[in-house]
């Protein structure tokens, strides 16, 4: 009597989804590529063993050899591969953008720029900036000569301002106020154009205020003393010898002190 087989011993096994017997690459049987709980693949997870290396669906299946791409792993080609965007401009090309212009007269307009940006300048305190800066004297002659047509700069302009503050500010005569215009190399009739702004009277009134609030901090002192260092004040800023003598003993001699040792010298 034929002992009755059970023919699912030789069976096949279910193909897997596109038709193919799943297989491992030795022959034998891949026991993982399925749910151990029976149940049927719905396409819609990587099936068992799909991890493990083996291509199911062929070299362009759409697992690929190594299972699906991990978001770091994209995350890390998109590190290093150009996204076309931009052409595909190297890093270098990118780091030159920020570069000096090479054109001379670029990089003469940019340092004038930068030297006027908040505070005005002569012309010679720029051509002193760019000839620091090794910029060719043709190359500065175009650009100086530029900002001057267009007003840039202006040393008259500069010349009546700096008069207008360092006067009323800190008090400087018009000799001081026409030397400091000449280290910033204003020409000199221009110089003598702003100082004509003060006359005596101003002058001399400003000396007074000068004065006034210096003699406080004198009092106490013997009178040469007093009179050496009020005048003094007013010599360094730039205050004629006789107006600084006249000034300072009518202060002196409205404090009480006695003023006839000065005599009539200097006023």
């Amino acid at each position: 009597m034929t002992r009755r087989t059970d023919w699912a011993e030789y069976t096949d096994p279910p193909a897997a989804p596109g038709g193919d017997t799943a297989h491992d690459t030795d022959g034998g049987i891949d026991s993982g590529a399925w749910p151990e709980d029976g149940t049927a693949y719905d396409g819609t997870a990587a099936p068992r063993g799909a991890r493990r290396g083996r291509n199911r669906g062929g070299a362009g299946g759409a697992w690929g050899s190594d299972g699906p791409e991990s978001p770091r792993r994209r995350r890390r080609r998109g590190r290093t591969e150009p996204s076309g965007e931009d052409g595909g401009a190297s890093p270098s090309s990118r780091a030159e953008e920020g570069t000096p212009p090479v054109d001379p007269v670029e990089r003469a307009r940019a340092i004038c720029l930068r030297l006027l940006t908040g505070t005005p300048r002569t012309r010679k305190q720029l051509a002193d900036a760019l000839r620091k800066r090794e910029i060719p004297d043709d190359a500065a002659e175009e650009v100086l000569s530029r900002f001057e047509e267009v007003g840039l700069i202006n040393d008259s302009a500069f010349a009546d301002a700096w008069v207008e503050s360092r006067h009323h500010g800190r008090g400087l005569a018009r000799r001081a106020l026409a030397r400091e215009l000449r280290t910033k190399g204003v020409d000199s009739a221009l110089i003598d154009e702003a100082v004509s702004q003060l006359d005596s009277e101003q002058e001399e009134a400003t000396a007074r205020e000068l004065v006034a609030r210096k003699l406080r901090s004198t009092r106490g002192l013997d009178r040469d003393k007093r009179l050496r260092r009020l005048a003094g004040m007013l010599a360094r800023k730039g205050y004629p010898e006789g107006m600084a003598l006249r000034v300072v003993r009518q202060a002196l001699e409205e404090e009480g002190e006695d003023t006839e040792f000065l005599g009539d010298e200097g006023v």
